[in-house]
C-alpha cells in the first residue's frame, strides 16, 4: 500500500456527504420544530436528522442496485464523520470525542432500527409511537407524532420514487416540510 492510497477518496464518499446534506437541510427545517414542538436543541436536531437520514439510508440499502447499499453506507459514514467534526466545534475533548461519536452512533441505530419497523409493520400507529419515544422522549404535544410520522411516510414515498442514478451523484429531493405539514 503506496502513500498515496492514504488520500485516495472511497467510493460514494462525495455522493454520501451530498445526500447526508440533503437530509440535513429537510431535517433542519423550522417548520417541524415550530409546528410539531420539538425542541430546537442539539438533542431535538439530532432526532430530526436521524429520522431523515434513517429514511435515507432505508431507501439506499433496499435498492437493487448494488451502488444502493455502498451509498447507505457512504451517507452513514458522512454523517458520523460530521458527528465527529460538531463535537469538536464544540469544545469536547479529543479524548472524549470517540465515546460521544460511539453514543451517537447507537442512538442513531436505535432510532433508526425502531423506525424502520415501524414503517414496515402493518400497525398505523407504530411509527407514530416510535417517534414519540425518540424525538419528544416522552409526551408529545397532542397530534404532532402522528402528523410526524404522516410526514416521514411521505417523506420515504417520495425517496422511494427516485432514482439510483440521481443518487449516485449525490442529488435526493426531500418535500417541502411546509407543505407536508399543511396536508398532515
Amino acid at each position: 500500500m503506496g502513500l498515496l492510497t492514504l488520500f485516495r477518496r472511497r467510493p460514494h464518499e462525495r455522493a454520501g456527504f451530498e445526500l447526508y446534506g440533503a437530509a440535513v437541510a429537510a431535517a433542519r427545517a423550522p417548520a417541524l420544530f415550530a409546528a410539531l414542538g420539538i425542541p430546537d436543541t442539539v438533542e431535538g436536531r439530532f432526532d430530526l436528522v436521524s429520522l431523515h437520514v434513517a429514511l435515507l439510508i432505508r431507501r439506499l440499502r433496499t435498492d437493487s442496485d448494488a451502488r444502493g447499499p455502498a451509498l447507505a453506507q457512504a451517507v452513514f459514514d458522512a454523517m458520523f464523520a460530521d458527528m465527529d467534526l460538531n463535537l469538536r466545534e464544540m469544545g469536547v475533548g479529543d479524548l472524549s470525542v470517540g465515546k460521544k461519536v460511539r453514543q451517537a452512533w447507537e442512538a442513531f441505530h436505535g432510532r433508526a432500527l425502531a423506525f424502520e419497523a415501524a414503517l414496515d409493520s402493518t400497525d398505523a400507529g407504530a411509527l407514530a409511537e416510535a417517534l414519540a419515544r425518540n424525538v419528544w422522549r416522552g409526551e408529545p404535544p397532542a397530534g404532532a407524532a402522528d402528523r410526524l410520522a404522516a410526514v416521514a411516510r411521505a417523506q420515504a414515498a417520495h425517496l422511494a420514487g427516485q432514482g439510483i442514478d440521481a443518487m449516485a451523484a449525490g442529488r435526493a429531493a426531500f418535500l417541502a416540510a411546509e407543505g407536508l405539514l399543511h396536508d398532515a
